[in-house]
């Protein structure tokens, strides 16, 4: 009984990702790790920190400096692809992305009429520009 219980709450914590996204590696272990433990003991608290740190390991939001650059900033190509555009995913290849002038750890892109903030090296989508 305490595995299944242990179960769900690695998979509530997992669920909830993205409300977590801007949590450290070493505070969504920590986290996991004390909420696995009050469900399902020492079992719990290994999942829960291994959970926790998978959570935390998301791209930081963009400071505001570089989204409004991405706001304000001239449209480079409009690219048009069929998979939706996913925070987290990467870009296809065909989209090319232009580095933000001021600051190198991100570039953007338009894609599907959106403007996106994206990690360079591994293209990931970090933050959809409304």
């Amino acid at each position: 009984m305490n595995i299944k219980s242990v179960g769900i709450a690695a998979g509530i914590l997992l669920a909830s990702a993205s409300a977590f996204a801007q949590s450290s590696t070493v505070n969504g272990a920590a986290g996991g790790a004390v909420t696995g433990a009050i469900v399902g003991g020492p079992a719990g608290a290994a999942i829960g920190g291994v959970a926790g740190a998978v959570i935390g390991t998301a791209i930081d939001p963009p400071p505001q400096k570089v989204v409004t650059y991405v706001q304000q900033a001239p449209a480079p190509n409009r690219v048009v692809v069929k998979q939706k555009v996913v925070v987290g995913e990467p870009l296809p290849e065909t989209v090319v992305v232009t580095p933000v002038p001021d600051d190198p750890k991100y570039a953007y892109a338009v894609v599907n009429d959106q403007r996106v903030i994206v990690e360079p090296s591994s293209r990931k989508v970090i933050q959809i520009v409304q």
